[in-house]
């Protein structure tokens, strides 16, 4: 990351951590030059982002402002190259290797790494990777402030010096025992030397680990890309790309099984790794992975009237879906990957969302036919009004018809204010019970204008109910309007208690006509509960959801999906189905949440 950033023009002594909010835009650009290269992890412009190092540049009120915008960057270039990455939280020393650490220090240490960790988890990291450190005391205070708030993976690695000790003095036998004995989860060296002086530091980890203590702990291994000359007022870097990928390879064989660079390895570096332990493993080598669509849709004339799958279960089985959001960018990978574990875990149908919170990403529409022809489950397509005139609505529905995405979710949609381009203009000619009549419309044969369509659509038609409002006397009125207008069934925002429910029907005045899936939000930590309460519309938590989760302390996922299971079996004596939101794009979530409470087809 500081090797292209300085490339990019932007002087030694900079804070590189402040451009996550001066210049995003390069930061992404980076990110996205890494993952098209063949990195399977990507780690946060964070390195230097705690209190102590940004206080050097007057910068120690921004500590969460950083990291947040670090995590979010690093997520959006993941999904617009579309493949399935890891976004890792990068956390570096508190201090220069030079500025040996005091014993009266260390505990001064943990609250400063606390403050960085709590907004890397808040941006929802997949992992925390502790690196460069110098010392192993200050390692073992880095650990710990992770292990309070979080069981995420952590990758722990420490620099060596030629002599093949820290420079806090600790040579590889110590490190080795004393990482073992914290629970971290990976266990590595990185940066100071080349890959000629880290490969034995490596080899000495893997008999350790595997040999010694007989653990199966993976070894990381991130060398600097030989040692750096200053040329024209720059820092370049003698290794080749080549040349780290036969050491790639070596490491490898040596038993490493996290491989990656840190100073001076660019993107041509990391694609020379990638290719190399590619072809060692027998594996072809894709820069980035194309999807091509069908060049021919099979349309069938006759039968197009017939029930979706959907519909035909709906009443009758208990209906399991999950939703999946479509890309940010042109690659829709890993969504399909996403369907096809959900698919795998029994779900009836996958729900495809049009742009929440008004935020750009790939057609909803495109994207549930993608599923439903690549993957072979069927689709739910939230469609919105929000950006369609009248018109426009017609024509792709009538599309959406010929392509078979034929379960449709009417909505209103929210308002551009909320997303990407505040100052964009909503259309809203008609709001979710004017696209349900549209539907209803479409399935007796006619348009809007009662121009007729040639034969009857088959669309299976949904309607969205919020059970946590306050007036839940207008909620169940606009309700009664959205099924005399011909909805199919009902879909609930998220609850977390099934009395909210029960409630809700006293106001409708009894059992709701159509089958109904209540939805649920797994929750991930503390803070993502306090952050879906208070910022995010349309969903209210229960005081006793938020004091759960503020009581699950580190064990945030996995509590969260204990309420989720817990919640799921609560109420399938009240509803036909189950609406799973999983957040964060981590939908093996969601299929945790299924085990053991649904049988896979």
């Amino acid at each position: 990351m500081g090797t292209l950033i300085h490339e990019a023009g932007v002087p030694m002594g900079t804070c590189f951590d402040h451009l996550n909010l001066s210049n995003p835009d390069l930061i992404g650009s980076i990110h996205r030059a890494y993952v098209s290269a063949g990195a399977d992890i990507i780690e946060t412009n964070t390195y230097g982002a705690n209190q102590l190092k940004l206080a050097e540049f007057g910068l120690e009120d921004k500590v969460r402002d950083i990291n947040l915008r670090a995590v979010k960057i690093a997520r959006e270039a993941r999904e617009v190259v579309g493949r399935e990455v890891f976004v890792v939280g990068s956390i570096g020393p508190t201090r220069s290797a030079m500025d040996p650490l005091m014993p009266d220090e260390i505990k001064l240490l943990e609250p400063i790494y606390a403050q960085q960790i709590e907004a890397l988890l808040e941006g929802g990291v997949d992992a925390i990777c502790i690196e460069t450190i110098s010392d192993i005391r200050e390692m073992a205070v880095a650990v710990n402030a992770v292990r309070k708030t979080s069981d995420l993976p952590i990758i722990a690695s420490l620099a060596f010096g030629e002599d093949g000790t820290t420079p806090g003095g600790n040579p590889v036998n110590e490190v080795v025992a004393s990482l073992l004995a914290l629970d971290v989860d990976v266990v590595g060296a990185n940066c100071s030397v080349g890959p000629n002086q880290m490969l034995p530091i490596i080899q000495m980890m893997t008999s350790l680990v595997s040999g010694t203590y007989n653990r199966q702990i993976p070894v990381s291994t991130m060398p600097n890309a030989g040692w750096p000359a200053r040329v024209d007022g720059r820092y370049v870097f003698s290794s080749s790309p080549d040349y780290l990928g036969k050491f790639a390879a070596e490491a490898a064989v040596a038993g490493a099984r996290l491989i990656g660079g840190c100073c001076g390895t660019t993107p041509d570096h990391t694609h020379a790794m990638r290719r190399t332990l590619d072809e060692q493993e027998g594996h072809s080598t894709l820069v980035i992975h194309e999807v091509r669509l069908p060049s021919t849709y099979e349309y069938e004339e006759n039968g197009d009237e017939s029930p979706t799958e959907l519909k035909r279960k709906l009443g009758k089985d208990f209906v399991i879906c999950v939703e999946i959001d479509p890309p940010k960018g042109l690659n829709p990978t890993k969504a399909l990957d996403g369907a096809r574990l959900l698919k795998d875990a029994g779900v009836t149908a996958i729900n495809v969302a049009d742009s929440p919170m008004a935020r750009v990403r790939m057609s909803a529409l495109m994207m549930s036919h993608l599923i439903q022809a690549e993957v072979g489950v069927e689709a739910i397509v939230h469609f919105t009004t929000r950006d369609r005139s009248l018109m426009a609505i017609q024509s792709e529905l009538l599309g959406a018809h010929a392509a078979g995405v034929r379960n449709i979710l009417a909505l209103t949609g929210d308002p551009p204010s909320l997303g990407d381009y505040p100052d964009s203009s909503a259309v809203y000619d008609i709001d979710s019970i004017g696209l349900i009549k549209v539907l209803s419309k479409m399935n007796e044969g006619v348009d809007w204008s009662g121009a007729p369509l040639g034969r009857n659509a088959s669309f299976t038609i949904a309607c969205a109910v919020d059970p946590t409002r306050e007036d839940l006397a207008l909620e169940a009125s606009r309700l009664r309007e959205k099924l005399a207008a011909g909805a199919h069934f009902v879909m609930t925002q998220p609850i977390y208690d099934v009395e909210v429910w029960l409630r809700f029907l006293e106001h409708f005045g009894g059992q709701i006509p159509v089958p109904v899936m209540i939805g649920i939000l797994p929750l991930q930590s503390a803070r993502h509960a306090e952050f879906l309460h208070n910022e995010v519309p349309g969903i209210t938590l229960t005081k006793q959801a938020l004091e759960r989760m503020r009581s699950a302390g580190n064990h945030g996922r996995q509590v969260g999906v204990e309420m989720a299971r817990e919640l799921l079996l609560d109420l399938k004596p009240h509803s036909q189905g189950v609406y799973l939101m999983p957040s964060f794009g981590r939908y093996e979530v969601a299929a945790e949440v299924l085990a053991g409470v649904v049988t896979p087809a």
